[in-house]
């Protein structure tokens, strides 16, 4: 049995904390003590996850410094937002990141952010693939990528985590596992907006479809590779997101296509959707290395209020006919 912390208590972390406990000893942060003591008391993380009972041999507590002693790789639950931050406590610990996106401001993936704080020779990787919480904590079958510089790294903490219903590749390929986790979040609010103005399962296929195309170019540019993206933290995890009711950023977009402000549907989600904090880093980053993502970038009009859901689909509907694989 392997000793691990889990720093983060929402309800990716805290699924991923009670699966693993009943393998593993498993300590539980939360940055809030309140919650903390409220997880640890009704063994129920009842904001994110209210209906998943802990196993007991979980630990759950507000001190960063006692769930990382002696463990053997921490897994930081954060959002791409307190990455940096949670990364510097995590001192000589072995690192696995299950957020997705970019750093806001500074355009940096996360095992960019990582070599900053950790420097570039540290042991740590991205865990990331088509999940939902509520599924995993519910223990249901679910397979991830977990990507590393370090081939050796990579595989030994995939082997740590596989079992169970948990089924585990690794990969040395961090950017190609980055960028699909970060972009798939864009094109779930795309296909939100397209579901939600009725426009029928034609259109959804063609966004899922154009919008792996726009993931591949930014990754290729970012220097990804292709059978990556075609993977489970590429395209598996897109077709989730973009298509699964539980997910966060299709609901977003779902919500938009009514005619509701951004400001009201985040006030009235519960919880982060990437997406939404993403969207204008990818493009941007887009825009660096001049590669065109058409659906991204109504997306950011659509998120900004510039640009009222409908017109967005005339806008991406009104472009010239072109042969498949450009733009």
């Amino acid at each position: 049995m392997s000793r691990l912390a889990v720093l983060g208590a929402g309800a990716w972390g805290t699924a991923l904390a009670a699966v693993l406990a009943q393998r593993h000893e498993v300590r539980l942060w939360a940055r809030d003590r309140a919650q903390a003591g409220a997880i640890a008391r009704e063994r129920c993380n009842s904001r994110y996850l209210p209906q998943i009972t802990l196993p007991a041999a979980l630990a759950v507590g507000a001190d960063a410094d006692a769930a990382l002693e002696g463990a053997q790789l921490a897994l930081v639950a954060t959002t791409v937002s307190g990455l940096r931050e949670t990364l510097g406590r995590a001192g000589k610990v072995p690192v696995v990141w299950l957020c997705k996106g970019f750093e806001a401001g500074s355009g940096l993936m996360p095992h960019q952010v990582a070599e900053q704080v950790l420097g570039a020779g540290a042991p740590f990787g991205a865990l990331s693939g088509p999940s939902f919480a509520q599924e995993v904590a519910r223990g249901l079958p679910c397979a991830l990528t977990l990507a590393a510089r370090e081939a050796q790294f990579a595989r030994a903490a995939a082997a740590l985590l596989h079992g169970g219903r948990l089924r585990l590749y690794y990969s040395t390929d961090l950017a190609g596992v980055e960028v699909g986790g970060a972009v798939k979040n864009v094109m779930a609010l795309a296909v939100g907006i397209s579901d939600g103005l009725g426009l029928g399962q034609n259109a959804r296929a063609a966004l899922i479809t154009r919008g792996l195309a726009e993931i591949a170019r930014l990754g290729a540019a970012l220097g990804a590779r292709p059978e990556t993206l075609m993977g489970l933290a590429g395209a598996g995890d897109l077709i989730l997101t973009a298509t699964g009711d539980l997910s966060r950023n299709r609901r977003v977009g779902l919500e938009l296509a009514k005619g509701r402000s951004l400001q009201k549907v985040l006030a009235g989600l519960g919880h982060v959707a990437e997406g939404v904090r993403t969207a204008a880093e990818v493009a941007k980053l887009a825009h660096s290395h001049g590669v065109e993502m058409p659906i991204t970038e109504t997306v950011v009009e659509v998120l900004a209020g510039r640009l009222a859901p409908q017109q967005a689909v005339e806008r991406l509907l009104a472009r010239d006919a072109r042969a498949e694989g450009g733009g």
